[in-house]
């Protein structure tokens, strides 16, 4: 009787103790966060729209941007919502938007959405970026807008410029974000500008690139390849051959679908630079 006695206390405590550790962890939220870090805050009467990124900052050129509703009243996250942003630059004459992406869910979290905006110019003392998001939750819709932080970049990272063919187009560098002593993974993204607000993907081009070190005789790299889409509406992505640490001027000319160069110079003894280029240092 005592070994049955014992016996059963025994699997009462194993029944509680996984009840108990089933409670535990299915009560333990999930940080839906995790590595980003909060821009900033846009807020309204109703919700406070939280921005996040990798790095906590926005810059001028490629962006991608974090965000999550929450409801004022109360404190929670809003799982289903439709977002649409518009990001404004205001100057003293005039004021434009730049190229961004549609805002979408991300697909394995309930509360977070994400999108790109590619800042092609910073603000200053006088002119300022502001973003406004308009958003629906349950037919009910909500705008919200602020001013936002756009410093200048220390590397060029992104430049308009005219084509040959007379269109104005925008140009960005996405990756590599952590070059490295190798053959690197090439991204940049194209855009035109079709009116000061509208900033479409452009398909069809090729990015030649040819990066050098000006400072170590303007020494050139083995390997790269052209940037080319591999999707409609998508990014141009090749290879980035980088032989050394320091500050290297990635050279380019973009090309329309007829081999023409709408923008950018070849490097040679008497050209040593494109006018055309980004720049990295690492």
């Amino acid at each position: 009787m005592k070994i049955l006695k014992y016996t059963a206390i025994l699997l009462l405590a194993i029944t509680s103790f996984s009840c108990s550790s089933d409670d535990d962890s299915s009560s333990t939220p999930v940080d839906e966060t995790s590595g980003l870090h909060k821009i900033q805050e846009i807020a309204n009467d109703t919700h406070v729209i939280e921005l996040f990124s990798s790095t906590g900052s926005l810059v001028q050129g490629y962006n991608h941007i974090s965000l999550r509703i929450k409801d004022k009243k109360t404190n929670n996250y809003t799982t289903d919502a439709k977002l649409e942003w518009t990001p404004l630059m205001h100057m003293s004459m005039m004021q434009h938007s730049c190229p961004k992406s549609v805002v979408t869910k991300v697909s394995d979290k309930k509360t977070m959405y994400e999108g790109d905006i590619i800042f092609q110019m910073a603000q200053n003392e006088t002119e300022y970026w502001e973003l406004s998001i308009t958003y629906q939750i349950n037919g009910a819709s909500y705008t919200a807008t602020d001013k936002i932080n756009v410093p200048a970049s220390s590397k060029r990272t992104v430049s308009s410029f005219k084509g040959s063919d007379g269109s104005n187009y925008v140009i960005a560098y996405i990756a590599p974000s952590s070059p490295k002593v190798a053959l690197n993974d090439m991204t940049v993204a194209i855009y035109r500008m079709k009116d000061m607000m509208t900033f479409p993907f452009v398909d069809n081009l090729k990015v030649k690139i040819d990066p050098r070190m000006p400072s170590m005789g303007n020494h050139g790299s083995p390997n790269n390849t052209d940037l080319l889409q591999t999707e409609t509406n998508g990014f141009y992505k090749g290879k980035l051959s980088l032989t050394m640490t320091g500050y290297w001027k990635i050279n380019l000319q973009v090309l329309n679908a007829n081999n023409e160069v709408l923008k950018g110079e070849a490097i040679t003894a008497d050209n040593t630079s494109s006018s055309l280029y980004f720049e990295i240092e690492f």
